[in-house]
């Protein structure tokens, strides 16, 4: 129970009344320690969650503030759009038990299906549309079918040479067909531009299949980019292409701002599981004393103090924060997390403008391919039921566009400065002459003439255009040797667990399944240390075609022979 404010600003609470052993601190309102609340909670626990921003971390809507007009809400802002990929099995069974009124499976049934994808070209080139039906996809692929299924894929998509679009396809299949040891011993210590040979290719090469893919994507640089992490994400892509394991299509978004389609429902339910939500703490501090954590201490913004004790703590906030908050102590500890605070971690921003006109781009996500800032974007309101002029703003507004920013440090096209060196307005008349050289440069017109009606940049960002520029909410990236640096959910701490993004899982990329994957782990750890008989948290994992595990049996006995794979020509 909560104790009382003391001199100085201090105060001690429980983190919550429940049954000795069950209570849990939950430091981290982000997607993987909603997770780990949600879990523990419907198993009996009694549950407090500290977050110092606001309840879904970078998944949440960020509205902005003073826009809406006339009983109309604020305009929907966002640290960045949201996207769920077909392969997604973890979060959408996390949305399904969120109950929404009128859904027979929750806030599951407010994802929609993208039905292209547009990778937008400059320089007079024409832009590749890329349809997500997948009505003609084989039932049985052996790995001769698969690799001319890749290569007559990249033939009508890439319009590129046929020698270079062949040999990315066996590369991709040299993958497939790769063991698990070979994958974590080999591939993740080779970078993926060496993998893909990109250093012997076309430019064309390079930015379509090297580069694109790892920045827009996965915001980190090719040249330094695990393959694993980038391989492991276009082979889960290929079989939600294809429908395979279940998948779903590869690009779905919600159907409405994420705090109304998911984040909000989902706090109203933690709430009535009994979950305490604590919003406007920071953990800043967390103290070991016989081996086990103790207690934690959170301050809020007028800088009171209190100390957080509970059983078992949870600590589910980003990696680069973790950095102040765990002491020489706790770091000793664990190897394992002296390792962690390592980990690289880059920017990857949202910027929304909001428009006056719907623009024609497509009904999916965008990916500028070369975009110096290594934009993508997705047209939101196209997809949600409501009239957005009617709920949002001033009546005015009938379109999101919605951007991510992958590259903040490469020279724009506009003023000749990088993103951080750029004042926040320069950022987005930067980011709209990237887009307009894009998606007008055949002589289309696509953009509103007259521009935005406003724009909302991510609020994380600060000081731009100063030596000072920062940002709060960075995103884990993935160069080789990541996984190795990477913690697992159960600690070397008998009652501390970690359930953030950067945790180990089978989904590898820093995703919010990524984060809703680790805080399941994380709540399995507690439900094992703490002797409970409830069952355990399901972990889905990533669909393997079983056509191909023959293959990567040869393919284990080679490695461990010291041969390269069957299908790797060099």
């Amino acid at each position: 129970m909560a104790g009382t404010l003391g001199l100085g600003g201090r105060s001690t609470a429980w983190a919550s009344s429940g049954a000795p052993g069950k209570n849990v601190a939950v430091l981290g309102g982000g997607v993987g320690g909603l997770t780990a609340a949600h879990e523990l909670a419907e198993r009996g626990f009694s549950v407090v969650v500290y977050e110092p921003v606001g309840f879904g971390g970078k998944a949440r809507s960020i509205p902005v503030p003073g826009t809406g007009r006339n009983g109309r809400k604020d305009l929907p802002g966002e640290h960045g759009f949201r996207f769920f990929p077909g392969f997604y099995q973890n979060l959408p069974d996390t949305m399904s038990r969120i109950p929404f009124p009128g859904n027979r499976n929750g806030c599951l049934g407010n994802l929609i299906d993208g039905s292209t994808i547009r990778m937008s070209r400059a320089g007079g080139r024409h832009d590749i549309f890329i349809p997500l039906d997948a009505a003609d996809a084989p039932s049985w692929l052996t790995p001769e079918a698969l690799r001319q299924l890749l290569a007559g894929w990249l033939e009508t998509n890439m319009h590129l040479p046929p020698n270079e679009l062949a040999y990315f396809a066996n590369r991709i299949l040299v993958f497939l067909t790769s063991c698990d040891e070979r994958r974590f011993g080999q591939w993740e210590h080779t970078p993926w531009w060496d993998f893909v040979r990109a250093a012997k290719m076309s430019p064309e090469y390079q930015r379509m299949l090297a580069l694109g893919v790892t920045r827009n994507v996965v915001a980190t640089k090719a040249e330094v980019a695990s393959t694993w992490t980038v391989a492991h994400m276009v082979e889960a892509f290929l079989w939600s292409a294809l429908r395979r394991g279940n998948y779903q299509s590869p690009d779905r978004l919600l159907d409405a701002p994420t705090n109304e389609a998911w984040i909000h429902p989902w706090l109203a339910h933690l709430a009535s599981l009994g979950v305490q939500l604590e919003l406007g703490w920071k953990v800043t501090g967390m103290a070991l004393d016989g081996g086990a954590i103790a207690g934690a201490t959170v301050t809020n913004k007028a800088g009171a103090t209190r100390e957080i004790k509970a059983d078992w703590y949870v600590c589910a906030i980003p990696i680069e924060h973790c950095r102040t908050i765990w002491g020489p102590d706790i770091l000793a500890a664990d190897p394992a997390l002296r390792k962690a605070v390592t980990l690289d971690t880059d920017w990857m921003v949202g910027l929304q403008y909001f428009l006056r006109r719907r623009p024609p781009i497509v009904k999916g996500h965008v990916n500028y391919m070369d975009s110096p800032w290594a934009l993508t974007s997705i047209c939101q309101a196209q997809f949600w039921p409501q009239d957005f002029a009617k709920s949002f703003g001033d009546g005015t507004v009938v379109d999101c566009l919605s951007v991510d920013i992958s590259e903040w440090n490469k020279k724009g096209i506009l003023y000749g400065k990088t993103a951080k060196e750029c004042t926040r307005q320069q950022v987005a008349e930067e980011v709209w002459a990237q887009l307009r050289a894009h998606l007008e440069d055949t002589g289309d017109e696509v953009l509103p003439e007259e521009g935005w009606h406003s724009w909302h940049l991510d609020p994380a960002v600060t000081d731009l255009g100063t030596p000072g520029a920062a940002n709060s909410e960075q995103l884990l990236i993935h160069p080789v040797g990541t996984l190795g640096k990477r913690p697992n959910a159960v600690t070397k701490i008998p009652n501390l667990f970690l359930g953030a993004d950067y945790v180990r899982n089978d989904i590898d990329l820093a995703t919010m399944e990524g984060a809703n994957e680790a805080g399941r782990m994380a709540a399995n750890g507690v439900l094992e240390a703490s002797g409970s008989t409830a069952p355990k948290v399901t972990l889905h994992t990533l669909y393997r075609a079983p056509e191909l595990e023959a293959s990567k049996a040869h393919d284990q006995l080679r490695y461990r022979l010291g041969l390269p794979n069957l299908y790797d020509l060099g």
